[in-house]
Parts: structure tokens; C-alpha cells; sequence
């Protein structure tokens, strides 16, 4: 299903999304279920029954906003009930939901993509869901699928990024993804560019970069910073590779970034190095460019799954069967580039700061009219 574009009110959004309930016994409209659950999540609800609770809670106006039903000649609005959430939420398109309530990439620089298991939605012998997304440069999630169980990442790779216009984006993605299909998939299909981490599931090639004569490298950046209680240098070489008969598909340059950090507290000094490729010439990515893009893929660790668990509490979550998991961390994530455009730069302060008026300020910040 292809996303409008960012422009489009999510009310509008939300209509081209199939209702996956029968007709029969249809009381609420799948919109205003959906509009009910964003603003609750948006207000700081982590579950199912929180959501009703927020919707059993709310008055009149909100409802009427929400297009919740009305009934009787007095047009009284009635809340949809815990077990109507939890229906919907868990049966609608997936993919749907997040093409339609995700970010429109169109001018981004970069897009990251990477995974993440939602623990606690293991249930038996059926394994927990895992979530593989992209993410802007921002921290915007554009849209995110679940991976099917007994299969990994790599097989929803294309299919993640296929409706978007990436053309000229740089695409980072770590080592699994280094795979000679993705290259191929994002510079001809995509006209993208790519910067693709390798390690050792790519023995051959991460032996042939490590031969590579870095130390005559004189190309090279150093970047300083401390956080989190350390210091940390990241020093990045970047070498031509097109003459070298390198076996990846349109690789133009390899680049050798090491980090080295001292723990603060500790003195503990660790280097560690990584290689990654590109099919960016010298011009278009500098040693700098290529650290910062570098640095631009652990932007979806930092601001999407390391805020996603302390905020919302979703390794906790016992939201299991059904498409739950994948379409609560939907939500989630639709909270999460709600605030973020709206000037939060703390997840977490803009919750609280959008739960001391929860029947209006997510409304408001989701322009529900």
C-alpha cells in the first residue's frame, strides 16, 4: 500500500486502510478505533487496557473529535471497549498501518535501517516479533515490517524500502545487510546510494579490506567527542577501490573506521574497528562524509529502539497474539515522530508533558480536527 505523502492529514491517511472485520456486528468505524489508540498511546498508554481506559475516561468533545459513534437524538458519543481495541489493533494490515502513518522520506539524506526483537511478545514456542524499520536521519520512522518467523531480516530487506523514492538517498545498514542483492537493489531499482557495514559474516571480503595498505592511507578524518561517560576519537580512512577487482557490486570506495574510548570513570581504554563500503566516489564522500554516515546508522539504536523500551516499556509488553506487537510498536513510533515534530527533543518529557492534558493534546499535536 503506498503512503500519502506527508502533507496528508492522518485522518485521511487512515481511511485507505482495509477494515478487516465483517460487517456484521461493526459498531465503531476502524478510523476512529485507530484515532482513539494513537492519541492514547500519544498520552502515555502502554497497553490494550490502558487504551480502553483512556477511551472510557474521555469526554464528549474528544470522542466527537475522534469520530467515535454517536447515538440517540442527544448525538452522545460512545467509546469503543477494551476487547474492540484489542480486535482491531491486532487484526489490521500491519504493513498498512505503518506505510500510512510513517514519515515521508522524500528529502532525507539518509535512511537507516535496522531490526529489533520485541521481547516480550514471546508466546510458547512461538518466537518473539522482530521489527525491521528505517529511519531518517531525523530519527523519523518511515515505515517498519515484521519478519517472518523462521526467516531473517535479509529476506525483507527490498520489500521494507520498495514503495519509496530513494533516489540520491544514502541508505546504512549493519553487516547483515551486506549482501551483494541489497547493492544491486539500491543502485539500479532504487538509484540510491548505499554505505554497508563488513564484518565477519562476509569472511572473503572482510579479509581483503583488512589486506588493504591502510597505514599509506593519507586520506583520513578525526572526530572528537565524550558522552555517557566516556571520551571517545573516531579516526576514518577512506581508499579507492574500483582498480582492486573487489568482488561487491559497485563498490567505488572501502573506508576503515576505528574508535577509540576511555571510560571516564574507569580509565579503561578499547579500540574497535570496523570496514564498510560504498559506491560513493572521493567527491561525494569524504572521510568525513563517510564517519558521519557512519555514525548516522546507530541513529535507529539511539533514537528509535533505545527510546521505544524506557518510554513505552515494550520489552514488558504482554501484547502477544495477532498482529499487536508489530502494529503497537506502530503506534509507538507514530508517538515518537509526532513529538519529535513538534520540538520534543525528550521522549520522555514530551509524554508527561502531553499526559497533564491527555484528552486534548494528543489531538491537538496529531491535527485531528
Amino acid at each position: 500500500m503506498r503512503r500519502l505523502g506527508g502533507g496528508t492529514h492522518l485522518v485521511d491517511r487512515l481511511v485507505l486502510l482495509p477494515d478487516p472485520r465483517g460487517r456484521r456486528g461493526r459498531r465503531h468505524s476502524l478510523v476512529s478505533v485507530l484515532l482513539v489508540a494513537a492519541s492514547a498511546v500519544l498520552a502515555g498508554a502502554r497497553s490494550f487496557r490502558a487504551i480502553g481506559q483512556w477511551a472510557a475516561a474521555a469526554p464528549q468533545h474528544t470522542l466527537d473529535r475522534l469520530g467515535a459513534r454517536a447515538v440517540s437524538a442527544f448525538g452522545v458519543c460512545l467509546a469503543p471497549s477494551t476487547s474492540t481495541i484489542r480486535r482491531v489493533v491486532g487484526t489490521v494490515c500491519p504493513g498498512g498501518l505503518a506505510d500510512l502513518t510513517g514519515a515521508d522520506p522524500a528529502g532525507t539524506d539518509t535512511l537507516a535501517v535496522d531490526g529489533k526483537t520485541v521481547r516480550g511478545s514471546r508466546r510458547g514456542d512461538t518466537p518473539a516479533a522482530h521489527l525491521l524499520a528505517a529511519v531518517t536521519a531525523t530519527g523519523r520512522t518511515v515505515t517498519q515490517v515484521r519478519v517472518p518467523d523462521k526467516t531473517n531480516e535479509i529476506t525483507c530487506f527490498a520489500a521494507l524500502l520498495a514503495q519509496f523514492d530513494l533516489e540520491g538517498v544514502v541508505v546504512t545498514a549493519d553487516a547483515l545487510h551486506t549482501q551483494r542483492a541489497h547493492a544491486r537493489f539500491l543502485v539500479e531499482e532504487k538509484k540510491a546510494h548505499y554505505l554497508l557495514v563488513v564484518k565477519a559474516n562476509q569472511p572473503a571480503l572482510h579479509r581483503t579490506l583488512r589486506s588493504l595498505p591502510w597505514t599509506q592511507v593519507t586520506a583520513r578524518h578525526y572526530q572528537r567527542g565524550s558522552g555517557h561517560g566516556r571520551r571517545e576519537t573516531r579516526v576514518t580512512r577512506t581508499l579507492t577501490v574500483t582498480d582492486l577487482g573487489l568482488d561487491f557490486p559497485y563498490a567505488v570506495q572501502a573506508s576503515k573506521i576505528t574508535r577509540y574510548r576511555t571510560d571516564l570513570r574507569t580509565g579503561l581504554r578499547t579500540r574497535q574497528t570496523v570496514y564498510a563500503l560504498t559506491d560513493m566516489t572521493h567527491q561525494q564522500a569524504s572521510p568525513q562524509r563517510t564517519g558521519e554516515l557512519a555514525r548516522s546508522q546507530w541513529t535507529i539504536e539511539n533514537r528509535l529502539h533505545f527510546v521505544r523500551d524506557p518510554a513505552f516499556a515494550e520489552d514488558a509488553s504482554k501484547i502477544r497474539t495477532g498482529h499487536g506487537p508489530a502494529n503497537m510498536a506502530t503506534l509507538r513510533n507514530l508517538a515518537i515522530n509526532t513529538l519529535r515534530d513538534h520540538g520534543h527533543t525528550s521522549i520522555a518529557a514530551g509524554l508527561r508533558h502531553v499526559s497533564y492534558e491527555p484528552f486534548t493534546r494528543p489531538l491537538d499535536l496529531l491535527s485531528i480536527p
